[in-house]
């Protein structure tokens, strides 16, 4: 059972004391940190590391790292790993949370390219070829 972001922050600006807010909607806050949520999204879509890194482009360690916790991954590399696993808008976004990056936000030409991408199930290279036909920074 999910409730909605801004319901929740609707609660919180109309709740007279944080305890009780925080009583109230612990099970909807994210607990788990990056390295772990990646895991579990491996798991859940029965995806082998190796090929989810290969199909991100990046270095080989440097994903392991990410993967191990060991490193948190500029938000280019975790929008590179979100798409070498193929997850849909709302999966990148609550990743993208967790590691304590802003949202993709479709009004920025950066941001519009890479929710396309993820739509339309585009490769990082694939992605990279767009951003740079429009003259912007590619993901790496």
């Amino acid at each position: 059972m999910s409730k909605d972001t801004s319901k929740i922050v609707e609660e919180l600006g109309l709740c007279p004391d944080f305890k009780h807010f925080y009583i109230e909607n612990k099970d909807y806050m994210i607990k788990d940190n990056l390295s772990k949520m990646l895991c579990d999204l491996l798991c859940e879509k029965n995806l082998r590391k190796s090929q989810v890194i290969r199909d991100s482009e990046l270095s080989e360690v440097y994903a392991y790292q990410i993967f191990s916790g060991v490193r948190v991954p500029e938000r280019n590399k975790l929008l590179c790993l979100c798409m070498g696993m193929k997850l849909n808008l709302d999966e990148t976004q609550t990743l993208l949370k967790c590691a304590g990056y802003s949202n993709l936000y479709v009004k920025l030409p950066f941001d519009s390219i890479i929710i396309y991408g993820i739509c339309k199930g585009l490769s990082v290279p694939q992605t990279n070829e767009l951003l740079y036909e429009y003259d912007l920074e590619t993901l790496g």
